[in-house]
């Protein structure tokens, strides 16, 4: 795993259990401790960790249309292979939705990449201004609890839905750090100084796999 660089796992139940697993310690303290008969040796592995995955063996999810599907307990014992606290550690997780064929044959255009780009960039810079004085941390994902504390801070409304988030979602404490990451950088690419609710319901709806939301 390079330092810095970005792994993409393409249909991630196939991999085997125990090779995803490594990544935790990594993808938790952004450096891997190698330990051989006669040394141990730790390396910075800070990596940016993209996946796929289908929500079953199939490729489909509860579509009666489907030529090919799955049942629940197959779909279930699908997306156990990946392992909850390998999860936890991931920040974001996305339902991506077939595309109709009406939405693929409109002229209509998205916003553009350089558009895109230009609004990231402005959000890079901010995070490296808030920690110029840090010699390890250079954005909201490399944030520690110390960090988190500064500059995450609530409101009471902000606070409150994420408690209740927290007791109704049965999230971690893993988790609950990672939201108030995801929310600081949410804020951030609106320019926000401070973390609001909608902020806070936005990274909440990024934890899809935390909520068992597809089966239920």
């Amino acid at each position: 795993m390079s330092h810095n660089g970005v792994l993409f796992l393409d249909e991630l139940p196939e991999f085997k259990r125990g090779v995803l697993e490594v990544m935790r310690q990594p993808l938790e303290d952004r450096e891997i401790t190698i330990s051989r008969a006669k040394f141990t040796i730790t390396y910075p592995s800070s990596f940016m960790l993209v996946a796929s995955m289908n929500p079953s063996p199939s490729g489909y999810f509860n579509n009666p249309n489907a030529p090919l599907n799955s049942t629940p307990a197959e779909m279930q014992r699908y997306l156990s292979k990946v392992s909850g606290p390998l999860l936890d550690r991931i920040d974001i997780h996305i339902e991506v939705t077939p595309v109709p064929f009406e939405k693929l044959s409109d002229d209509r255009k998205g916003e553009a990449s350089t558009l895109i780009r230009e609004r990231v960039n402005k959000t890079r810079k901010i995070q490296s201004e808030r920690f110029s004085v840090s010699e390890n941390v250079h954005y909201n994902a490399q944030m520690g609890v110390k960090q988190i504390r500064k500059f995450c801070i609530l409101e009471k409304d902000s606070l409150q839905l994420l408690k209740t988030a927290m007791e109704r979602l049965n999230l971690s404490a893993r988790a609950y750090d990672r939201i108030l990451k995801v929310s600081r950088t949410i804020a951030d690419l609106e320019a926000s100084d401070s973390i609001k609710g909608s902020h806070i319901s936005e990274a909440i709806q990024y934890r899809s796999l935390d909520r068992n939301a597809w089966l239920g």
